[in-house]
């Protein structure tokens, strides 16, 4: 076979997991360590065949513990470094997330969702890692998640993972689901000049003026590679500017502030979402991922039959777009909210929404995908008036 390229410009018919492997290839990703995990196992597949035609390295590991920190070690040598993994991988390696996170360590984790607790329906769909991935590690913190619902997006929003995980230098969470893992559709490769690439920002002072954790202002430290001129001191605890260890309280005040601060006063430049018939709505239908797919058929339905239905779409999950669904929530009488859980970014927009407003989840356990007639039900329940209101879901709580 002939040598392939990064970039495979063109149309093809891929899987949605493929996608996420071509669009790192494309963002520069040139290390991957893995542990085979259904339904993600394509994705390390994927890179195994691809990383060697273009000169980047592939290691399956002997575990998730293994591959989470693997990465880490591979983005301070200077790589642009990615693994991907499902529900009970995922869990292994939550610690090694908060240690990227303290040591604000570029990389990408993809997380193909199947449904859980533990080892769950293997082969089958779930969201319920979506509070887990924000919530996960210990600490207080931020971090970024997007949640594509095509296999179109699988490739755009790798790449855009990168780039925000370069730009900010935090991991950056990819949050698909089986369905849209094993989705094979049509997806466009652009050009590779016509792929926007951010990279990291390094230094510029001389070796012998360099601190480790030194911002300039701009909350994003400059990054030394481990082998370069500069001294690199990679710490898991408190340390100050120049990365050594400070076991003080105000130390960690500083430090921790910076690092949420980078995250939630950048949240403007990070958030994305989608939105169809808000400007009309009287009711919205806020989903996700192969979630919002089949909410769109439901609103579709409803708008048929004369009811003024919305669609709002998480694009970025973290950081929840708490802004944009509060201002909606003044103008409409509720939300419907379907996830393949039994609720959880639902509470963010019970969180956000003004009182009087009426959120009705419609849960799933996993396993298989909503009916639209299921969303569509709720949404009745919503234009009845038989949803609970936001302020009694809080007083319930």
């Amino acid at each position: 076979m002939a040598k392939r390229g990064p970039v495979l410009t063109g149309e093809h018919f891929l899987l949605g997991d493929f996608a996420c492997a071509e669009g790192a290839l494309a963002s520069g990703c040139r290390f991957f360590a893995g542990y085979p995990i259904t339904p993600s196992t394509e994705v390390a597949e994927r890179m195994a065949e691809r990383l060697p035609e273009v000169g980047g390295i592939y290691i399956q590991m002997e575990d998730e513990i293994a591959s989470a920190t693997a990465i880490l070690g591979a983005a301070w040598a200077g790589a642009k470094s990615m693994t991907a993994t499902s529900g009970p991988g995922f869990s292994l390696m939550m610690e090694a997330f908060g240690l990227a996170i303290l040591t604000e360590t570029p990389t990408v984790i993809i997380n193909v969702q199947r449904a859980g607790p533990s080892t769950g329906l293997p082969t089958m769909v779930g969201q319920g890692d979506m509070m887990q991935v924000r919530w996960g590690s210990h600490g207080p913190y931020e971090i970024i998640a997007l949640v594509p619902e095509s296999a179109q997006e699988c490739f755009d929003l790798t790449i855009k993972a990168f780039n925000l995980s370069e730009r900010y230098r935090v991991p950056v969470f990819v949050m698909t689901d089986e369905e849209i893992g094993h989705l094979t559709e049509k997806v466009v490769i652009p050009p590779p000049e016509k792929i926007e690439i951010w990279e990291r920002k390094l230094p510029t002072v001389p070796p012998e003026k360099f601190k480790t954790y030194q911002t300039n202002g701009d909350l994003v430290p400059p990054m030394a590679h481990a082998g370069s001129d500069y001294r690199v001191f990679f710490e898991s605890l408190t340390h100050d500017e120049r990365g050594y260890p400070v076991m003080k309280a105000d130390a960690h005040q500083k430090l921790v502030k910076r690092l949420v601060d980078k995250i939630v006063l950048n949240r403007h430049k990070i958030i994305e979402y989608e939105e169809k018939y808000t400007n009309d709505a009287e009711i919205i239908v806020l989903s996700y991922g192969i979630s919002a797919r089949v909410s769109k058929r439901a609103v579709r339905m409803a708008r048929e039959r004369g009811l003024k239905v919305g669609m709002f779409r998480l694009i970025t999950a973290w950081p929840f777009p708490d802004e944009r669904v509060h201002e909606l929530s003044k103008f409409v009488k509720g939300f419907v909210v379907p996830e393949i859980n039994m609720g959880q970014m639902v509470k963010e927009v019970q969180r956000v929404a003004t009182d009087n407003c009426q959120i009705q989840l419609v849960p799933h356990a996993g396993g298989d995908i909503h009916e639209p007639e299921d969303i569509l039900e709720a949404i009745y329940q919503v234009h009845d008036g038989k949803a609970p209101r936001r302020g009694d879901l809080l007083l319930a709580m």
